[in-house]
């Protein structure tokens, strides 16, 4: 098996200027929040209302179909950005995480508590953390001509506490929405009234389960400006959401979405379906209203705050921390890229550039308790996938770090820019399939990289040498495991400046078959940021995916 080319990564980084700051301040104050609510909602376990006491209210029918809605949408584009109207920000701010732990939607009020369908949608009520408004509408059954009626905030459907400061918001409406587990599960299985499996909330974020039940990474519908110097991040935000009911045996969920912002709007379809993993089929139609510098498509985020490659001494009793470890690339030529994250100390980006790539994603690979040892199973973490659907051109797979010091901030984001401008009047049609799993879904046959391990450059008992790394870089499976004994496969190491020393391969002793790692120095050779790249082959055949690392000698962390 030969080596294809690979795409080059490039990068630059951008200390955070005020305006950049408090863009990360909101972002991680919507997803603090949205993690937040979705904590306190699967701790809740109360008694069910009766439904007469309890019930949805819906609105006066209107006309509905998705060409309609993304004519609209194409039209508000054309307008000036208009904000939906605030609720009252003085009792929002008092709807805290203590306040909003207290407040339950009732699964008597459900949609579709009754079916149509297997899948209950329940909602999440407005507070300091999640404040806009988000209209929904049930539509009624697909045929030449189909109707959607507003669910309407009825406040007999959130249990609250009579001192809840959210009485005073008589007409609160609706944060978010989730999507519960199947209420035609058979005995034994989860209960639907207290587990969901889909979560909308919070801008234009949302989040999945995977097969190992357990919420983590979250998507985004668009990302604006994310990490461009001396702007700040855009959030634009579904502001409409619109439930088709299924047949009576399907199990998946169609959603349809508005979504608008000062410098965009769109209309979006989403086909979720429940299987071992989560697979969501996503359609969507943007309409750019001004320039954005950086047009981030098909986003994922995620938190990365420490792994076994670097670890600050004594900043945490825990191994490791996060919820992805690294960027996975299928690029368009067919070559498998793994790079690890970081924990920089300030931002960075990094461009992947490919054409028509076959998906990329942020994922977890480390599925071993003893590597974090904590109750909230970080080992359980979904892995993200996107896979494109059609080609989506010449553009790059962009990875945004951020620095972080707790694992309460989302301080990573991976998404595709496109490599044309984005311009006001722009339109953009794209289809991509996100699978929310253990593992990515088209795995390479290539042996993986498992770890990255970081060390003092120089020979066991010898003066180690000022300013050169050591790394350890182990890979597992594909055609290493079935090596014949003796035979030792060649470390294939690239930069553009630099000086690498004392490189070999090595089986490690562990028993396991086709586990190896390879081990080399690294001596800089300026100040300047280098990535590194490397890959197992034996003679002219490729053994591994290919493991890519930004060195970078001015953090004094690598």
């Amino acid at each position: 098996m030969t080596r294809a080319a690979a795409p080059q990564a490039t990068t630059h980084e951008a200390h955070e200027s005020s305006s950049r700051a408090r863009g990360a301040l909101s972002r991680r104050r919507l997803l603090i929040g949205a993690a937040a609510a979705l904590a306190l909602s699967r701790l809740s376990n109360r008694p069910v209302l009766a439904a007469a006491e309890a019930n949805l209210k819906l609105g006066a029918p209107q006309d509905f179909s998705f060409e309609a809605l993304t004519r609209e949408v194409e039209a508000s584009a054309a307008r000036p950005y208009v904000p939906p109207p605030p609720l009252s920000p003085e009792v929002l701010q008092r709807i805290d995480y203590e306040a909003l732990g207290k407040i339950h939607f009732d699964p008597a009020c459900a949609l579709f508590r009754d079916g149509p369908g297997a899948y209950p949608v329940t909602f999440f009520h407005p507070g300091r953390f999640s404040p806009t408004v988000v209209r929904m509408f049930a539509l009624s059954e697909p045929g030449p001509r189909q109707f959607a009626r507003e669910v309407l905030y009825n406040a007999a459907c959130f249990q609250m506490p009579p001192d809840s400061p959210a009485r005073a918001l008589p007409d609160a409406g609706f944060a978010g929405f989730r999507l519960q587990e199947s209420r035609l599960g058979a005995a034994g299985t989860l209960d639907w009234r207290t587990n969901d499996w889909v979560a909308f909330l919070g801008a234009s974020y949302f989040r999945a389960i995977g097969e190992l039940h357990q919420y983590g990474i979250s998507a985004r519908g668009i990302a604006i400006n994310v990490a461009v110097p001396d702007r700040s991040e855009e959030f634009p935000a579904f502001t409409r959401f619109y439930f088709q009911p299924p047949s009576a045996d399907a199990h998946e969920a169609i959603v349809y979405a508005m979504l608008d912002g000062p410098s965009i709007a769109g209309a979006y379809r989403f086909l979720m379906h429940r299987e071992e993993a989560v697979i969501m089929e996503v359609e969507a139609r943007l309409f750019l209203r001004r320039d954005v510098e950086r047009l981030g498509l098909a986003p994922t985020t995620s938190m990365f705050w420490f792994s076994e490659s670097v670890k600050p001494t004594g900043v945490d009793w825990r191994p490791e921390v996060h919820d992805s470890d690294g960027l996975a690339l299928w690029t368009g030529s067919g070559e498998h890229i793994w790079r690890p994250l970081s924990n920089p100390l300030h931002t960075r980006a990094s461009a992947f550039a490919d054409r028509n790539p076959r998906g990329f994603g942020l994922l977890q690979r480390d599925r071993e308790f003893d590597h974090y040892l904590d109750g909230v199973h970080y080992e359980r973490r979904p892995s993200l996938w996107v896979e494109p659907l059609g080609e989506w051109g010449d553009g790059a797979v962009q990875l945004i770090e951020n620095p972080t010091d707790d694992e309460i901030h989302d301080n990573i984001v991976a998404m595709w820019v496109p490599r044309q401008p984005a311009k006001a009047g722009a339109k953009y049609t794209l289809r991509y399939r996100l699978y929310w799993a253990a593992d990515e879904p088209h795995p390479s046959a290539l042996a993986r990289c498992v770890a990255t391990r970081l060390g003092r450059g120089g020979q066991p008992g010898q003066p180690r040498p000022a300013g050169v790394q050591k790394f350890m870089v182990e890979f597992i499976g594909g055609p290493l495991a079935q090596l014949p004994f003796g035979v030792i496969p060649e470390p294939v190491l690239s930069a553009a400046t630099g000086r690498f020393s004392y490189v070999f391969a090595e089986a490690v002793p562990d028993g396991v078959a086709g586990h190896w790692r390879a081990q080399f120095d690294f001596t800089p050779q300026s100040r300047e940021v280098v990535d590194l790249r490397l890959f197992l082959r034996l003679g002219e055949r490729t053994l591994s995916e290919t493991w890519l690392y930004q060195f970078r000698p001015d953090e004094g962390r690598s």
